[in-house]
């Protein structure tokens, strides 16, 4: 099965911190985790807090971030750790900026979030 292969092992943990990097598998459209276990891993971690960062802000990081909200998950977003594609018709960084600042339970830049974590 190939969704096993989209995640490596945390790459690092830190007192609690755990570190997942993942990417796509199948060009099927489907940009959030539903296609992939990354709520059963987070849950048999009992982690029930997440940062969220990303190279597609409003594509891949903006449906992580609903699917993780729906799953019960409290979810920052480091907003200076996105992107998104930038069009004639309009600005997919702003756009799911707003969509950010409506729906997570955070948005923080790199800096708060390492104050944060380091508290």
């Amino acid at each position: 099965m190939r969704w096993k292969h989209a995640y490596r092992p945390p790459q690092r943990a830190i007192a609690g911190l755990c570190i997942f990097t993942m990417r796509r598998v199948a060009n099927n459209k489907v940009y959030g985790p539903e296609q992939n276990d990354l709520v059963l891993q987070l849950r048999k971690r009992h982690i029930d807090q997440v940062l969220l960062a990303g190279m597609s802000a409003n594509l891949c990081v903006q449906a992580h971030m609903h699917e993780l909200l729906e799953q019960g998950f409290e979810v920052a977003v480091i907003k200076d750790a996105t992107a998104a594609a930038q069009i004639p018709e309009g600005d997919g960084y702003l756009a799911a900026l707003i969509n950010f600042r409506f729906m997570a339970n955070a948005v923080w830049t790199t800096e708060e979030a390492v104050a944060r974590l380091s508290n």
